[in-house]
């Protein structure tokens, strides 16, 4: 009776394990999307692709860290579910901020940019006057 009671020990401790092997390759994942994204910020030419690049890589791998740690911590599940819905309501919108701001204080685009669409925009919204 003893010897069954120690088998079904041993087949938790194992489920345990591999939650926190899946855990460690997704929270390491997060982490190569992090430094692939900062590779890339060092490549990209102006400010504005920085800021796309810097946010599209910081919420994924942020993200995917979580959703790691899910998998090791399950107690803090509801926590890090938490987080990782502000991050996806936060991190879009403090970039979009950051490259209005950028914008307007004509923060020149590098060369390579073909169509400045908020500027187009603009000017479609802007009322001119009318001749009599």
């Amino acid at each position: 009776m003893n010897k069954f009671k120690l088998l079904d020990t041993n087949i938790k401790h194992k489920k345990i394990r591999n939650m926190e092997l899946v855990g460690a390759i997704i929270t390491l994942l997060g982490a190569f999307v992090l430094l692939i994204a900062s590779i890339g910020l060092i490549r990209m030419p102006d400010v504005y692709n920085r800021l796309q690049v810097g946010t599209k890589a910081s919420t994924l791998g942020t993200i995917l860290s979580l959703i790691g740690l899910v998998f090791i911590m399950p107690g803090w599940s509801g926590k890090l579910i938490l987080l990782i819905f502000f991050i996806m309501m936060t991190n879009p919108v403090s970039s979009h901020v950051l490259a209005r701001a950028a914008y307007f204080i004509k923060i020149p685009f590098t060369s390579r940019t073909v169509v400045d669409k908020l500027k187009v925009s603009e000017r479609a919204l802007t009322i001119k006057p009318q001749d009599k």
